[in-house]
C-alpha cells in the first residue's frame, strides 16, 4: 500500500478576487473620460443613431476601454508593484493573476470589438480593436518601457474614443472627429507629464523612463510649456474654421487662458512647495479643462435643438 505525500499535491489555487477588484482591472477613472469624450463624439455627429444602437456604441467602447486597462495591468504589474501609486491595484496586491487578468481582458476585447462591429458597423469595430490593439501593444509594451516619449505617442489611444463613437453614429469620418482626436491627443502630454513631476521618484523607482526622469524636471516644464500653447491653439481652431459654434469658442479661448497660465506658471516655478503646487494645479486644471471644453460640445448641440424647436 503506498503512502500519499500530500504536499507533493499542487491544489487548485482559490482566487481571493472579488467584484471590486475586477472593476478595478477596468481603470473606472480612465473609462470614465472615455466614456465621457465618446458620447461627445457619438451627440455631435450628424443624422440620427437609433438609442439602443447609441447605448450599444457607448457600452462596446466603455468595455472596449476597460479591457485595454486590464491588459494593460497584466503586463504592468511588476513595475506597479514598484510605484506608491499603483501598489495597491489588485495584481500587486495578489488579489488576481496576471494570467486571471490577461484572460479577462482579451474576453472583454474580444465581444466589446465583435458587439460594435456586428450590432453598429465594422468601420467603428475596427477602430475599436485598433484602439485596445495601440494601447496595449504599442504603447503598454513596446513604448511605456523604452522611451521618453511614451506617452506622446502613446496617446493616441486615448484620444480615439470620439472618433469611434463618430464612426459609430455615422458609419464615416470627417474632420469633426479628428478635431477632437487632435485636441485630446495634445491634452495628454502636458497633462500626464505635469503628473509625471511631482511622481517622478516614483517613475525612476519602477525604471520607467517618463520625461522627468530621462531628461530632467526643466525640460519637462519646457515640454509641458509648448505642448499646452499648440493644444490651446488646436482646441480654438475649430470656431474661426466654422466646424463648432461661438459658445464653444468663448469657452475654448477662457479655458485655454487658464492653461496657459498654468503652464508658464509650471514653468516659472521651479523648486520648493511652490514648484510642487504648480504642478499638482495644472494636473487638476487640465482635467478640468477637457471636461468643459467637450461639455461646451454637448451644451451646443441642446441650444441648437431649443432654437430648432422655437424657431
Amino acid at each position: 500500500m503506498s503512502v500519499v505525500d500530500h504536499n507533493a499535491i499542487e491544489l487548485p489555487r482559490i482566487s481571493e478576487a472579488e467584484v471590486g477588484d475586477y472593476l478595478a482591472l477596468l481603470k473606472p477613472r480612465v473609462m470614465s473620460l472615455v466614456i465621457f469624450t465618446a458620447l461627445v463624439g457619438l451627440v455631435i455627429a450628424p443624422g440620427h443613431i437609433h438609442p439602443i444602437l447609441a447605448f450599444t456604441s457607448i457600452l462596446c467602447i466603455a468595455v472596449g476601454a476597460g479591457a485595454s486597462g486590464a491588459l494593460n495591468m497584466a503586463y504592468e504589474g511588476d513595475i506597479d508593484a514598484l510605484m506608491s501609486r499603483t501598489a495597491n491595484r489588485p495584481i500587486p496586491r495578489g488579489r488576481i493573476t496576471r494570467e486571471e487578468a490577461t484572460a479577462f481582458g482579451l474576453i472583454l476585447a474580444f465581444f466589446s470589438v465583435m458587439t460594435l462591429g456586428i450590432l453598429v458597423n465594422w468601420l467603428a469595430g475596427g477602430l475599436l480593436a485598433f484602439t485596445i490593439f495601440f494601447y496595449v501593444v504599442i504603447y503598454t509594451m513596446l513604448l511605456k518601457r523604452w522611451t521618453a516619449q511614451n506617452i506622446v505617442i502613446g496617446g493616441a489611444a486615448g484620444a480615439l474614443p470620439p472618433v469611434v463613437a463618430w464612426a459609430a453614429a455615422t458609419g464615416s469620418l470627417s474632420m469633426e472627429p479628428v478635431l477632437l482626436f487632435l485636441i485630446i491627443f495634445f491634452w495628454t502630454p502636458p497633462h500626464f507629464w505635469a503628473l509625471a513631476l511631482f511622481r517622478s521618484d516614483d517613475y525612476a523607482r519602477a525604471g520607467v523612463p517618463m520625461l522627468p526622469v530621462v531628461a530632467g524636471p526643466d525640460a519637462t516644464r519646457l515640454q509641458i510649456l509648448l505642448y499646452t500653447v499648440v493644444l490651446v491653439a488646436i482646441a480654438v481652431a475649430p470656431w474661426p474654421l466654422g466646424y463648432f459654434d461661438a459658445i464653444y469658442g468663448i469657452t475654448s479661448l477662457v479655458l485655454g487662458a487658464g492653461m496657459m497660465a498654468l503652464a508658464i506658471n509650471v514653468y516659472r516655478r521651479r523648486e520648493g512647495t511652490e514648484a510642487l503646487r504648480a504642478t499638482r494645479r495644472l494636473f487638476a486644471f487640465s482635467i478640468l479643462y477637457l471636461f468643459a471644453l467637450f461639455a461646451t460640445l454637448l451644451l451646443e448641440v441642446v441650444v441648437r435643438g431649443v432654437m430648432a424647436l422655437i424657431g
